[in-house]
């Protein structure tokens, strides 16, 4: 293996398998590049009732350090629908600014609304977002018709590249492989961000991949499997607590290395379980508290972690050996 800089503008050399030369592969036609490998998305520390800038410098830092490909801001993980749009704001304008053009940044812009996604969308374009992650509409249970349409309307207007987010538990609805195969073909789709974890979609989603569409797993603890079978990355909760661990995961299953990507994603199944024993962002944010990024509280009306998974929880990363990190990021300015 050899010693490659991955860039988008300039990042960090790292030791990565040869098939996998850049975090973002072949052109897709606008200033955006096609998205693989380890995508982070990223939680929201706060201080009290405010941002935590602070804290979001380090943690992105961590990120860029550990190799993350992408970053995403004000997805779920970031509690999108808890902050005021000043914050909103302010918190992609600030990662633009740390992460400096070293990878791609993406907004979480989705709505239940269209015409509220696009100018949402095009608020982000405004701030310098690279492309847009757009959950399909929650609560109102669109027809797949109504879901093509929608996409296709803020691809239309959003001015900003889409990356499609289909995730049924917490929606209500389910974005079907035969709606992905008409959206993949506009030009302004980039991808898809699919959390639904059966081996049966993301064997049809992946048919679909083309120079400028991505298919990505929404679903960490199937997400080397879903690489080994063809999708091109994964959009992580637990990249925020282990982002080089993820990142080596990533290289071995695009690379085709099964045995290598198995083995290390079985050392992080006890952090996959974890992050899921409560509400998501509810334990990374305990976590990533534990490690130095921000208080563990999340905004109501999400609670703490319960004291019963803490004892579980410092053991997980104590096994995964990242109790240091504060120590380490603590002079990050």
């Amino acid at each position: 293996m050899a010693a490659v800089c991955r860039r988008w503008g300039e990042n960090t050399c790292r030791v990565h398998y040869p098939q996998v030369t850049s975090p973002i592969l072949a052109t897709s036609g606008s200033a955006l590049k096609k998205l693989v490998g380890s995508i982070c998305a990223l939680a929201t520390p706060f201080r009290g009732d405010a941002l935590d800038l602070d804290a979001f410098a380090r943690l992105i830092d961590y990120q860029l350090d550990g190799g993350t490909q992408a970053l995403v801001v004000a997805g779920s993980t970031g509690e999108a629908h808890a902050l005021e749009q000043t914050e909103f704001d302010r918190l992609l304008a600030f990662a633009l600014e740390r992460a400096n053009g070293r990878v791609p940044v993406l907004a979480g812009t989705g709505t239940a609304n269209t015409r509220k996604t696009i100018t949402a969308t095009r608020r982000a374009q405004s701030i310098g977002a690279d492309a847009a992650l757009v959950v399909t509409p929650y609560y109102v249970r669109p027809t797949q018709q109504g879901l093509h349409q929608h996409f296709a309307a803020v691809a239309d207007e959003g001015r900003l590249p889409v990356v499609l987010y289909n995730v049924p538990s917490r929606t209500g609805c389910d974005l079907l492989p035969e709606t992905v195969a008409q959206l993949a073909a506009h030009e302004g789709i980039v991808g898809i961000k699919e959390a639904r974890s059966e081996a049966e979609r993301v064997a049809a989603l992946v048919t679909l991949k083309n120079p400028h569409f991505s298919v990505l797993s929404g679903d960490d603890p199937t997400c080397a499997r879903a690489m080994l079978d063809g999708a091109d990355g994964v959009i992580s909760v637990a990249a925020n607590v282990a982002p080089a661990a993820l990142r080596d995961v990533c290289d071995a299953a695009i690379a085709g290395d099964t045995a290598h990507a198995l083995a290390r994603d079985a050392r992080l199944a006890d952090l996959y379980t974890l992050l899921g024993v409560e509400p998501n962002p509810i334990p990374v944010k305990w976590c990533l508290h534990e490690l130095g990024f921000g208080a563990a509280e999340p905004r109501l009306p999400l609670l703490p972690l319960g004291q019963v998974h803490h004892a579980k929880a410092r053991g997980v990363l104590h096994a995964l050996q990242l109790s240091a990190i504060q120590a380490a990021h603590s002079s990050a300015a």
